[in-house]
């Protein structure tokens, strides 16, 4: 679908929809991304993004034009690398996140876990940083095994997150604490 395309469907839909969430992948990745989020915002809608905030600089540029950011985080920050693969990954969230909380555009920072990739203390560690760092909604989510092709994945059982107590562990650490099962 082009932009063109798009952009008239939400000119069809004014007055009907209330916002417009630039998401899929990673959306800082496309170079129309930041006149796409203007676009949207000049025909009345509020402008969310989901980001993995890999690019600091480009989210920093298109945190003016938005109303929220859905901000999908890996690990604690130390482990980042572990658990992407991609050197300095860690350090690019971070400072990604603390452009996000200086900017005050509303947010939510989220967590996908699964057993191979995490344990519970370092959700534990992750959620100290996510509060120290003055986020105050953090969620939760399962991971999803429809589409993935590594077995040892699919395979295992993601339950261990959530019981009711490690959630309230946690949760205690946030205004904001929710669990998205799959």
């Amino acid at each position: 679908m082009t932009w063109e395309d798009v952009r008239g469907f939400l000119s069809r839909r004014r007055g009907l929809l209330d916002g417009v969430v630039f998401s899929g992948g990673e959306p800082t990745l496309q170079k129309g991304l930041l006149a796409a989020v203007r676009e949207a915002g000049s025909l009345g809608f509020l402008v969310g993004l989901h980001t993995a905030g890999i690019y600091p600089e480009r989210l920093g540029w298109l945190l003016p034009h938005l109303d929220w950011v859905g901000f999908d985080v890996k690990a604690p920050f130390a482990r980042y690398e572990a658990v992407t693969g991609v050197k300095g990954s860690g350090l690019r969230a971070r400072r990604s996140l603390e452009r996000l909380l200086e900017s005050g555009v509303a947010c939510e920072c989220r967590a996908t876990v699964h057993p191979a990739l995490h344990s519970r203390e370092e959700l534990l560690v992750l959620a100290g940083e996510l509060a120290t760092a003055g986020v105050r909604r953090f969620v939760v989510q399962e991971f999803r095994s429809v589409g993935c092709a590594d077995r040892s994945l699919t395979a295992a059982d993601p339950g261990i997150f959530f019981e009711v107590e490690f959630c309230r562990q946690l949760g205690r650490h946030f205004e904001s604490f929710a669990v998205r099962r799959a």
